[in-house]
């Protein structure tokens, strides 16, 4: 056996040196705790506003045609001004009509004059055929004609009457209070009854806005009545308002009054209009406007940023931060926006800290260093236009 020589026992000895040390030297030790900040979320009590495209629709369309036929006299009306119930808008020439007129009432004193004449005659029929002077058949045919001339007397008024009507349908009123269009006849036209358009009338106070809802939303309400969240829009005057193509907000307030009873089955929508109060006629039939329906009754939810939302595929998370100082992942239901911040409808309690920044850097179950503030509003309560979760969402949401 050889054995080592002193130079090669030196070297031996100074590696075995060298790993004692490496060995005896501690782990480097663990990065800090990520910092991140945490707040309380808002509370408030909230109801749900969904989103509807539409027109205004007048209540009262009327294309007036007239009840006479006869030549154009007088237009009564300048184009496209407001007129009230029963106001004359054109005039027919009336001599025609007042010649039926005068006619039939002669025919009525005829009438009258045959009856009265024909009485006489049975009165004396009366005394003779009590005296056995006259046969039943003979005092039969007396009374026969009375019975005829009451009969034309009625017919002669009948036709007194359909005159007297006729002449004053030659005065062609507004049916409703509303605005006029403008004449399609002029003075010296012939208008057939029924038949030619004169003009057409809208009425404009109050007026409709009229939109298509969607099968969901239809579905939403029916199952909310049914469990007493929300009164059904056929019987419940739920609150509609309504914003023009050049507005910012929601100044036009009505409440709904009518839902069809089928839905399309060609476009999936069913139709549905709320009415509007129009005393100054500003809204006019045709404009295009936004409503928002209300879609739910009041329920209470939390208010966090839209950053502190996390989605994980087909969920939507936050962190909350537990005493134990470690992140945790929460799965909650979103809702719309209330006053720049996300509802959240489920998921989160009151009183948990919500990370709200540094969110990017956290894995479940990390140790944090959490900073707590104070969160705010961001927005006035306006409710604006919500980025939809789930179907059917709703659009907007106000606090109360």
């Amino acid at each position: 056996m050889i054995k080592p020589t002193s130079s090669v026992r030196s070297l031996l000895t100074v590696a075995s040196l060298l790993a004692l040390a490496a060995c005896s030297k501690s782990a480097p030790p663990p990065p800090p705790a990520p910092q991140v900040t945490v707040a309380l979320p808002l509370q408030r009590d909230i109801v749900d506003w969904d989103e509807y495209v539409g027109r205004f629709e007048a209540i009262q369309d009327v294309e007036l045609r007239p009840r006479v036929s006869g030549t154009i006299e007088k237009v009564l009306f300048a184009n496209g001004q407001r007129v009230r119930a029963g106001e004359a808008l054109f005039t027919i020439d009336p001599r025609p009509y007042a010649a039926t007129l005068a006619q039939a009432r002669a025919q009525v004193a005829k009438a009258q004059a045959a009856l009265t004449n024909a009485r006489s005659e049975l009165a004396r029929a009366d005394k003779l055929l009590a005296a056995q002077a006259i046969s039943k058949e003979e005092y039969e045919t007396k009374l026969a004609a009375v019975r005829s001339g009451q009969a034309d007397l009625g017919a002669a008024n009948a036709n007194v009457t359909t005159a007297q009507l006729n002449l004053g349908f030659t005065t062609v009123r507004s049916p409703i209070t509303g605005i006029v269009s403008d004449r399609r006849v002029s003075k010296g036209n012939y208008a057939t009854d029924a038949t030619t358009v004169l003009t057409r009338v809208v009425s404009t106070d109050p007026i409709w806005f009229s939109f298509d809802g969607a099968e969901s939303f239809y579905l939403k309400y029916l199952r909310q009545a049914k469990a007493g969240e929300r009164g059904s829009s056929r019987n419940t005057p739920n609150p509609v308002e309504v914003q023009l193509a050049d507005e910012s907000g929601y100044r036009w307030h009505g409440r709904m009054e009518f839902v069809d009873n089928a839905v399309d089955p060609n476009s999936g929508t069913i139709r549905a209009h709320a009415v509007i109060s129009n005393p100054d006629g500003f809204l006019t039939p045709g404009l295009f406007g936004r409503a928002r329906l209300l879609g739910s009754g009041t329920y209470h939810a939390m208010l966090v940023p839209d950053e502190a939302v996390v989605t994980d595929q087909t969920r939507k998370l936050v962190y909350v931060v537990g005493k134990d100082g470690k992140a945790v992942q929460r799965p909650v239901e979103t809702g719309p926006q209330v006053e720049g911040l996300r509802v959240i409808k489920t998921g989160l309690a009151a009183g948990e800290h919500v990370v709200i920044e540094g969110i990017t850097t956290l894995q479940p179950g990390m140790s944090v260093k959490a900073v707590l503030t104070k969160m705010k509003p961001r927005a006035a309560n306006t409710a604006p236009t919500s980025q939809p979760d789930t179907a059917p969402p709703a659009s907007d949401a106000t606090a109360k």
